[in-house]
């Protein structure tokens, strides 16, 4: 067995927490591949790395002297090394880091100096083999990563060798180092349990699993012990933060079970996410929704006009106007004679009287309206398709405790039910949610 185990900036922020580490892989013989993200906050007062080296550049940028910033960044490392007694030569490694800066070292190389540091002081701590993720993990011109050269890479180098390999960041193909968005770390570790074709792979962070719901509204939000991959791509993608939302393509494609798992309680299993799961009769998995999740500040533009449904190519012409304004589109709940388009508020803010313009002018509606300050909320469950009722319960729940639904949107699926209200409504909707089908 094979178990790929990454593990995130609060799991690398001190000697104390590289303990922790070491435990969970030494438990286990099977993590035998392990990814790291850099040093994380110590406190809420604390600063994470990869912020501070964003300053550094920042600074450089701009001719401001960053010596205080990167003196930070380098106590850290120095203080976790020293604490652990190991003999890694981090003086070497900084000074190099320090003239590639003087030089003009790009953005993207200089943030990613932290996965790289702290990769480098796990190899040592673990007796592992430190793996650059600039030896496998290969981007293409497009950003895209380029997973055949990949994971055949990565196979080569994984052979019979247990190693650790700094996530964020590969190299693209003209040799400069290319990172992926903030909490790429998350990426790496899938696309190397993917390379590898795992048998599981354990996303350790600070919480024990996934929540049903968010704990700054929700009081002790019970955590999901089950998710498939569908049910955690709708809840990411509205707000669920656990996990990059990008994590999920690598693992769900070789259908390789993910574990969500907590350094600070290594007991507790966490979240189970896998493509299908057989029913096992507990309480748990009897229960419709799987988790509730939502984001605020969207927009509504609402159009009516007679016999919309029915103009050929109507719908074309509106999605090309919303392009051509460079705006997204989240939902299009529709009627008869109405298109409804949810949008990114902040997207319309600076656009909006030149795309109502643009809307009138070519599909001269009856109506035409844009509703600013709206919340969507989302329950997500994978055993509300073919169960009737389930919409009702919704809308009769809301509205009992007043809240006022301005959006409805189901897919064919049936693996959400998705209302839009507005955001001052926001908190109380989840909690709504919670309360009337989770407790």
């Amino acid at each position: 067995m094979l178990k790929v185990i990454k593990f995130g900036g609060t799991s690398m922020a001190s000697a104390a927490q590289y303990a922790k580490v070491k435990s969970i892989v030494e438990a286990d013989p099977a993590r035998r591949v392990v990814v790291v993200s850099a040093a994380g906050k110590q406190n809420p007062a604390d600063h994470k790395v990869t912020d501070l080296l964003y300053l550094c550049h920042a600074h450089l940028r701009y001719g401001v002297s960053c010596d205080s910033v990167f003196g930070m960044i380098s106590r850290r490392y120095l203080e976790i090394r020293d604490d652990l007694g190991l003999q890694t030569d981090l003086e070497s490694e900084l000074e190099k880091i320090r003239a590639d800066m003087d030089a003009g070292i790009r953005e993207e190389a200089l943030v990613s100096r932290g996965e790289y540091l702290s990769a480098k002081l796990m190899a040592d701590y673990l007796g592992f083999d430190f793996v650059d993720a600039t030896q496998w993990l290969r981007f293409r011109l497009d950003g895209s990563v380029d997973k055949d050269t990949s994971y055949a890479a990565l196979r080569a180098l994984a052979e019979g060798r247990k190693i650790v390999i700094p996530g964020f960041y590969g190299v693209g193909p003209d040799g400069s180092i290319k990172t992926f968005s903030r909490g790429g770390s998350d990426i790496t570790g899938a696309l190397a349990a993917a390379a590898l074709d795992a048998d599981i792979y354990e996303n350790w962070t600070d919480v024990s699993g996934i929540l049903m719901a968010d704990p700054r509204i929700v009081e002790n939000p019970e955590p999901i012990p089950r998710v498939t991959y569908t049910e955690l791509r709708e809840l990411s993608y509205l707000g669920a933060s656990v996990l990059h939302e990008d994590t999920i393509f690598p693992v769900a494609e070789k259908n390789i079970p993910l574990n969500i798992r907590n350094t600070n309680d290594p007991a507790h299993p966490g979240t189970i996410i896998m493509e299908h799961f057989d029913s096992d009769g507990s309480e748990t998995d009897r229960r419709f929704i799987t988790g509730i999740a939502g984001k605020k500040d969207f927009s509504i533009i609402s159009i009516c006009k007679k016999g919309l449904s029915s103009q050929v190519g109507a719908l074309r012409k509106i999605f090309e106007i919303i392009d051509a304004h460079g705006i997204s589109v989240e939902y299009t709940p529709n009627g008869i004679d109405t298109v409804s388009l949810v949008v990114p508020g902040k997207q319309l803010e600076k656009q909006k009287d030149s795309l109502v313009s643009r809307l009138q002018e070519v599909l001269a509606p009856d109506r035409l309206e844009v509703i600013d300050g709206i919340a969507i909320v989302a329950a997500v469950g994978r055993k509300m398709a073919g169960r009737p009722g389930i919409s009702g319960k919704i809308f009769a729940a809301l509205g009992d405790e007043g809240i006022n639904i301005r959006m409805i949107s189901q897919g064919p699926q049936e693996v959400n039910v998705i209302v839009g209200v507005e955001n001052k409504d926001f908190n109380d909707t989840v909690k709504v949610l919670y309360n009337s089908f989770v407790k």
